[in-house]
């Protein structure tokens, strides 16, 4: 009896370990070209310095880091986004990259009550003091986020 005990046991622990391993990995920063989303800028601001006008943008996060990196440095996770209307880039600014597994540990993102943070999501909101908009973008579990100065009227 004790035989079938110890057998029951262990078959429940390699179970219990199968199910583990099969959850699914937190998805990867793309390292490639990427379409974030659409987002409406509702006011004019400024990207890298420049004007970039009020409406529809679809943001794509390009290969180029923000920063010179050195080798054997982590992967830099500030890297640059384009705006790009009508076929053509308006705009580019600077794009700080919360991997899915670092959700957890920062503040909670816009409209996120519920707890956990959404796997796909686009908001865009004026901060404190309207000084800035800020572009926030859930995909595939990683955040993406964007400061944009609001431009002078």
């Amino acid at each position: 009896m004790t035989h079938m005990r110890l057998v029951a046991i262990l078959a429940g622990v390699l179970i219990a370990g199968a199910a583990v391993g099969a959850q699914p990995k937190p998805a990867a920063v793309p390292t490639t070209e990427t379409v974030l989303g659409t987002v409406t800028i509702p006011r004019g601001v400024t990207a890298d310095g420049k004007p970039l006008a009020r409406g529809q943008y679809t943001v794509r996060l390009t290969a180029q880091a923000a920063q010179p990196t050195v080798a054997g440095q982590l992967p830099d996770l500030n890297r640059w986004v384009e705006f790009v209307q009508g076929g053509q880039v308006k705009g580019r600014e600077v794009v700080s990259i919360i991997p899915a597994d670092e959700v957890q540990q920062t503040q909670q993102g816009p409209d996120l009550e519920t707890g956990h943070a959404p796997s796909s999501a686009v908001k865009v909101q004026a901060l404190k003091g309207g000084d800035y908009m800020r572009v926030w973008i859930a995909r595939q579990g990683i955040q993406y986020l964007i400061h944009l100065p609001v431009a002078a009227a």
